[in-house]
């Protein structure tokens, strides 16, 4: 597949000199793959030297921080940060294992892992020139801020290309990051229009300055997520079965976005048998009823089913209304509602604490959860694992909307024990759909229409991700970007 980042020799031979000299400049190192995976490998001099670093800083080591292994101000753990929600505040016996990405650095999402994982390729090959190219970032929200972000420590110009419609707190970032305002690029439309985003890109990929790194399409978003996320999430379950043996691990949850996450849920059930589980906004129900719509879980996506979406080998999809979403998200981060969820003692204060940094998309994340532990009768032995994919900080201007919208006369005590009820504790199992071959089929056959026809995709690299052997080739490239990332390092290290 063309431009799209699967090259393992040095491409332009120039321009990977060039890099070289001006990483050397700039005494940059690149981590490798394994290291982020394994944060313990890092070497220590480098670890030694993070300790004087913010975590939030354009400062090339926190490269060596883009992993799931970071405490909340930037120190190492050994088990990535996570909660275990209690069945008083779910509903439901099985364990809903919360991992948290907001320890990640500079956006505090897990999206910087993705972007590295699509850009540090395109530099050890020499396909990319931080000299002359500026690097376009396409997304609703996380991705192109963490593009952003690395491009701003490989010292090229990087472009985020998002809907106007998006939380303030996302531009407001952005303004502080980008090299100029030019570089913050407005689409028409919010979380629901991703077309028009990729329309904006196809006109700025006619200027050769432009290189597209489109998360739906970039198999280093799925590569860094199956390798880095999967084993994370693996460590996080493998500390709660230390002490406890007898749990199973039966499946891990996320929204779909770019599809990047969900491959973490790939790998873990190749090591234990649990399902893939992608989750949908149920105002635009693409996977499961082949529908179209607008809704607010930002940083989801929808309208299309991405390239990187290993859909012959997900398991379940299901649906999740973003009015649940954003009706919790004022639960969560008000007065009357913490004093609800705190009544009578049955919600720690502690986890109230950790559901006041609760994104949209994380709140989506933990409401399809409980609907998959309720659907599949899971009990208290069972393990559902799923991410906490930002934080609150980026939605302050969004709770203001959701009150002015939906509770004008104020959010008080009888509008949080309603919103409790009526969206936490009585989740159905309605809009979730165990798939057969058909449905995979289905919703594979749906990707044609944008990659094919619309993105000019060959119908014959669409047609190879049918079969699992064509995502099982793709892991050995780990391996190989992890060499030439070695050996670029020594060229720019060396004197």
């Amino acid at each position: 597949m063309d431009k799209l980042g699967l090259e393992t020799t040095v491409i332009d031979q120039r321009v990977y000199d060039d890099t070289v000299e001006r990483f050397r400049a700039a005494k940059l190192r690149l981590p490798t793959f394994a290291q982020l995976a394994e944060p313990g490998t890092i070497p220590g001099e480098v670890t030694a030297a993070l300790e004087g670093v913010d975590r939030d800083a354009a400062d090339g080591l926190n490269l060596f921080r883009v992993h799931w292994y970071n405490g909340f101000v930037g120190d190492r753990v050994e088990v990535p940060q996570h909660i275990v929600l209690p069945g008083s505040l779910t509903g439901v016996d099985a364990r809903i294992v919360v991992v948290l990405a907001d320890r990640f650095p500079m956006i505090h999402a897990h999206k910087v892992l993705a972007t590295y994982g699509c850009l540090a390729p395109r530099i050890v090959t020499g396909q990319f020139d931080p000299g002359r190219q500026k690097a376009i970032w396409p997304s609703t929200g996380n991705y192109c801020r963490g593009g952003v972000a690395i491009s701003r420590i490989m010292g090229c110009r990087g472009v985020a290309v998002l809907p106007e419609g998006m939380s303030r707190e996302r531009f407001a970032w952005l303004e502080r990051w980008v090299e100029e305002p030019d570089d913050i690029v407005r689409t028409e439309g919010s979380e629901s229009n991703v077309k028009e985003i990729y329309d904006k890109c196809a006109e700025l990929e006619r200027s050769p300055e432009n290189v597209i790194f489109n998360q739906f399409s970039e198999f280093g978003n799925h590569l860094a997520h199956y390798f880095c996320t999967g084993r994370a999430m693996d460590t996080v379950f493998g500390a709660l079965r230390e002490r406890e043996p007898e749990l199973r691990l039966r499946g891990f949850v996320s929204a779909t976005g770019s599809a990047g996450t969900l491959a973490a849920g790939e790998y873990l059930k190749s090591l234990h048998g649990s399902r893939v589980v992608a989750v949908e906004a149920l105002e635009c129900p693409t996977l499961l009823y082949n529908g179209f719509g607008e809704h607010n879980i930002q940083g989801i996506g929808d309208k299309h089913v991405p390239l990187i979406h290993n859909v012959m080998n997900t398991d379940i999809v299901t649906a999740v209304s973003d009015r649940a979403t954003d009706t919790l998200f004022a639960l969560f981060n008000t007065d009357a509602g913490r004093r609800q969820l705190l009544r009578e003692g049955r919600v720690p204060e502690a986890l109230v604490t950790q559901l006041e940094r609760f994104g949209l998309s994380s709140i989506c994340n933990v409401l399809a959860a409980i609907k998959v532990a309720k659907h599949s009768n899971l009990g208290e032995e069972d393990v559902l694992l799923t991410v906490a994919t930002d934080g609150a900080e980026l939605y302050a201007s969004e709770l203001d909307k959701i009150l002015a919208r939906d509770y004008p006369g104020g959010f008080d005590e009888a509008a949080a024990a309603d919103a409790e009820h009526r969206y936490l504790r009585a989740v159905d199992t309605d809009h979730l759909l165990d798939l057969s071959n058909r449905d995979r089929e289905r919703i594979f056959n749906l990707g044609y229409f944008t990659w094919v026809e619309q993105q000019g995709v060959s119908l014959e690299d669409f047609v190879a991700r049918r079969d699992q052997s064509f995502w099982r080739g793709l892991q050995p490239l780990l391996a190989t970007w992890d060499g030439m990332i070695e050996e670029f390092n020594q060229r720019t290290l060396s004197a």
